[in-house]
């Protein structure tokens, strides 16, 4: 009884805030232009009600399909992040000069005025712990770690000489997604579907698989909204188990019931949004109706047992068990569906060499035995069934490797190993407007720095919301008084790639 008194006396007392002369001079002042400003638009009609007045869902999702700047190349993006930051040296970038200088002192003048995170005192350099060839009529080099991928390098730009400002993992992952170091910024899957929605109502615009048995060092905030209303986050699905957990209903809970729980709850929010316009309430109705159409929607979608035996065989896939294989084939199937954004995650590409599964010679030819196939059968599904020219896929890390062995606190390791570098790294794209088959940017003979085609990380931000139809510059969202951007005040689209 005591606590039903307070809930009416909390109640009486918020609906006496509501109606007083202090609350309204205190509390709405604000909103009196809003609600002139509201009349005048009411009159040309806001689409938020249909003739008789009822609650139109539809006109209030935030997820509607909306226009570009331009037409776009691509209408989707398939993101494949290998956090940890793999290295290019055993990849892409080959650098027959590096097998020369093999265990000699690193020069002096690399490691003047540089910051390495482990890297300390006179390093050794380290030659490519790969065997290299020419592949394609382009004659992309690629390592001997990646045969399946050496097959397809005519469907692909490389990125050979992109840059950053952060060394360790959390702050480089959260410049990779979000173009700034800092929490508290949109990813570039919420800027996405923020900009153009999703074209399927039953299944997020963002979704977020993950592989290698952790998450990236910078936690969920990678595929966060930061200041965009939270509808516009990832959605973390699983490869293993239920898809998302909690999706199935309650014993005893059917759907009628729940359908019944929703109207409710959103006539409620409806109200609210009414009385006070905060975007946030927009996204808990979504949300709400969102949940209720997973149910149903994302069961089927994730579900790849029921792919045929040529698929599993194409993409290497094992039904119902975490792998990067699993979430490339879900990656085309949620694509397929209509899905904006889709980002992979596959963690343990971090070779320090501090035991065997973090080496460069050892662990790291085996996690590329775990993405070549996949990735492959990616590009190669996609384009089969008529997506590649409308969806774009980039793959890459958060920084790169150095040429010189890592000899951490000055001291050399148990396992070969390189440190983290900043000055260059090689990002590769296909699909979505992307000009195949070419190179772009180009490093000095030991893969140290670009010397031509640099490009920042604003950059290929830059490159990829113009692929997706979006002038970079203009494509903006007010917060604390002023208009931000993915790019910040940075960024140049790479024409040569376009």
């Amino acid at each position: 009884m005591k606590d039903i008194n307070k809930l009416i006396k909390e109640a009486q007392q918020k609906q006496l805030q509501a109606v007083t002369r202090r609350h309204f001079l205190k509390e709405c002042v604000a909103g009196i232009g809003g609600i002139a400003l509201g009349g005048l638009l009411a009159n040309c009609g806001d689409g938020r009600q249909g003739n008789d007045g009822a609650f139109d869902l539809n006109a209030l999702n935030p997820l509607i399909p909306k226009s570009p700047h331009f037409p776009g190349k691509a209408k989707s993006v398939i993101y494949l992040h290998m956090a940890g930051a793999p290295s290019q040296l055993e990849l892409f970038d080959y650098k027959p000069a590096l097998h020369k200088l093999h265990n000699q002192p690193c020069p002096e003048s690399l490691l003047a005025g540089k910051k390495f995170a482990f890297i300390r005192g006179v390093p050794k350099m380290l030659g490519p712990q790969a065997t290299f060839a020419q592949y394609g009529q382009s004659g992309a080099w690629v390592s001997d770690h990646l045969p399946h991928f050496s097959k397809v390098v005519d469907e692909v730009s490389f990125l050979k000489a992109v840059h950053t400002d952060q060394f360790n993992h959390g702050p480089a992952q959260l410049f990779m997604h979000t173009g700034s170091a800092r929490l508290g910024r949109p990813s570039i899957g919420s800027w996405v579907t923020y900009g153009l929605g999703s074209e399927n109502s039953n299944l997020p615009g963002f979704v977020v698989l993950t592989s290698g048995g952790k998450t990236p060092d910078a936690g969920k905030s990678v595929w966060g909204s930061g200041f965009l209303p939270s509808v516009y986050q990832g959605v973390q699905c699983r490869s293993k188990g239920d898809p998302v957990l909690y999706i199935a209903d309650p014993e005893g809970m059917g759907r009628d019931l729940k359908r019944s729980a929703i109207d409710a709850i959103n006539a409620v929010n409806k109200e609210e949004y009414d009385t006070f316009k905060d975007p946030e309430t927009l996204s808990r109705i979504a949300q709400y109706e969102m949940a209720y159409k997973m149910q149903v929607a994302v069961p089927e979608v994730m579900d790849i047992a029921k792919e045929p035996e040529y698929i599993h065989e194409l993409y290497g896939t094992e039904p119902g068990k975490e792998s990067f294989a699993n979430n490339c084939l879900l990656a085309r199937k949620l694509v397929e569906q209509g899905v904006r954004f889709v980002q992979l995650f596959d963690w343990g590409w971090d070779s320090h060499g501090t035991n065997p599964a973090d080496s460069i010679d050892l662990g790291f030819r085996n996690k590329c035995r775990e993405i070549d196939r996949p990735m492959t059968a990616l590009i190669m599904d996609l384009k089969q069934r008529g997506l590649l020219e409308e969806t774009l896929v980039v793959w890459g890390g958060e920084f790169g490797r150095t040429p010189m062995q890592e000899n951490r606190d000055n001291s050399d390791m148990p396992f070969l190993g390189r440190d983290h570098h900043t000055d260059a790294y090689t990002i590769w794209m296909a699909g979505g407007g992307i000009r195949n088959g070419i190179s772009y940017g180009e490093t000095d003979e030991i893969g140290f720095a670009g010397v031509s085609g640099r490009a920042s990380v604003h950059d290929v931000h830059a490159t990829m919301l113009h692929l997706l139809g979006f002038d970079h510059e203009k494509f903006t969202y007010e917060f604390q008084g002023r208009p931000f951007r993915l790019t910040d005040v940075e960024g140049n689209l790479i024409q040569a790639v376009v």
